[in-house]
């Protein structure tokens, strides 16, 4: 498909509402990063999402957007929920990926000559790669709680705080799960992959804030130069995926196909009001749970292991939650669309929420500045904290980008990477890196991801969300 692009400004490019399309799309990007947007099929993506029963104001694509399954990823569409859809696509494979960033007491100072040490020690204490399994065997009835209960499962087994359930979007736990939708296959693949990290870009990363970009923001986020954090990216595994799979194979059998044709066999969905769709969600709240959960146990398991390689009082360590977000789900929100407070369903695809300075579904201690935006970029140069805006509710339904997005398929990045050695590349930079395999660095290597200082330009320029500091990676661990 041939697609149009018109420039709208120095961040904003539309495409044109044509042919079936229902409302235009709408890519935040500038002159540079649009360059590769135009190489993979993703403008098609946004196009053919624009087509969907429903869809409200515009498809939109954030500035780390790239081709994905079905859903670009980095796109975000809201939907009606009387005419509106539910796509599994939308949501994508591994429900309720997200990110959660702990804070310390720590200076980089202090711990530097310990980084290889302590990067060898989180390796051995967390399970990661693909099918990894960890220490905690759930029976059937525990996993049913924690399909129910998310993040407050885990705390109430000694896994964190109540505080942390608090710095939790939505508190850790999603309504609606039911987990009598659940096939027996999404409860064996759940049952041994809890507290683990999985493979391809998840990692737990421990970094150093070395730029500030507003004082105000970054003392309330309790973030001051040279101060040492921890990045966990993680998600569901195979439990959210299997749900992923057999819904998309539902959706698309001739006799669950919905009433109107598809761009796209990828786009399989079903109406929020059918059978179908309220059970994929029930289905996809269990997910999201489970991810929470997961990420909550994965905070734990590095707090101890810091506390241990470091011989570290809890006291001296101080390790926080600063905020957990999720960047593959579909949410029912409350949204302002022609002046008319309406509840939509919000898919977001590699996109995060962002709210903005007096949102009621903040929490308090955040309320004056807004929500914690999490931007992880590449193992070799950068990650970022920025503060949800105003200006978000207006353009995006309070998404923003959630990484700085591929530029590379890990086919090309294997080869790219052909005769290098990638880790010693890192430290060479001074990162410290430890994997299951060379395989997941050839793949993962910096030059596979888009500049997330553009990336994340794009966002603070358009007004979706508002930079705070800047992070430095000194040890990835990778599975």
């Amino acid at each position: 498909m041939d697609i149009k692009l018109e420039k709208i400004d120095d961040y904003r490019w539309l495409i044109p509402k044509t042919g079936s399309m229902r409302v235009p799309g709408l890519i935040f990007s500038n002159a540079e990063l649009i360059k590769a947007v135009r190489e993979d099929q993703s403008l098609t993506q946004v196009a053919n999402v624009a087509t969907l029963p429903g869809i409200v104001g515009h498809a939109l694509a954030m500035p780390d957007i790239h081709w994905g399954y079905g859903f670009p990823i980095g796109g975000v569409a809201a939907f009606d929920l009387d005419e509106g859809i539910i796509s599994p696509g939308g949501v994508g494979y591994d429900i309720n990926c997200g990110c959660r960033l702990m804070t310390t007491r720590l200076r980089v100072e202090e711990i530097r000559p310990l980084m290889k040490d302590l990067v060898t020690a989180l390796f051995k204490n967390i399970p990661s790669g693909v099918g990894s399994t960890g220490a905690i065997r759930l029976s059937k009835s525990d996993e049913t709680k924690v399909a129910l209960q998310g993040a407050a499962w885990a705390v109430k087994k000694g896994f964190g705080t109540i505080e942390d359930l608090e710095r939790t979007e939505d508190h850790g736990v999603m309504e609606g799960a039911d987990p009598s939708v659940l096939s027996d296959r999404v409860i064996k693949r759940g049952k041994d992959q809890l507290g683990t990290l999985g493979s391809g870009n998840h990692f737990v990363e421990v970094q150093m804030v070395d730029q500030i970009f507003d004082s105000k923001k970054a003392q309330v986020y309790g973030l001051f130069e040279g101060q040492i954090t921890v990045f966990i990216h993680s998600g569901s595994r195979g439990f959210g995926h299997q749900v992923c799979d057999e819904f998309l194979k539902e959706m698309s059998k001739p006799t669950q196909k919905a009433s109107f044709e598809l761009p796209d066999r990828q786009l399989a969905c079903a109406h929020l009001k059918s059978d179908s769709g309220r059970r994929y969600l029930s289905a996809m709240a269990c997910a999201a749970n489970y991810a929470w959960a997961n990420r909550q146990i994965l905070m734990h398991f590095v707090k101890e292991t810091f506390l241990e390689s470091l011989s570290a009082s809890p006291r001296e360590l101080g390790m926080k939650l600063l905020y957990d977000v999720c960047h593959n789900i579909a949410k029912k929100e409350q949204h302002t669309v022609d002046g008319t407070n309406v509840m939509l369903c919000v898919h977001r695809k590699g996109a995060t929420r962002a709210l903005p300075p007096g949102h009621p579904l903040l929490p308090e201690i955040y309320r004056g500045v807004g929500q914690p935006v999490l931007i992880p970029g590449d193992m070799g140069t950068h990650s970022f904290v920025l503060s949800g805006a105003k200006e978000a509710m207006i353009q995006s339904f309070g998404s923003s980008c959630h990484g700085a997005g591929r530029v590379l398929s890990r086919s090309k990045a294997v080869k790219m990477a052909k005769g290098r050695a990638i880790h010693r590349e890192l430290e060479d930079k001074g990162v410290f890196v430890q994997s299951r395999g060379k395989r997941t660095l050839k793949e993962e290597m910096p030059e596979a991801y888009k500049d997330v200082s553009q990336v994340v330009e794009v966002v603070h320029e358009a007004g979706l969300a508002r930079k705070v500091v800047r992070l430095r990676p000194l040890c990835v661990i990778k599975g």
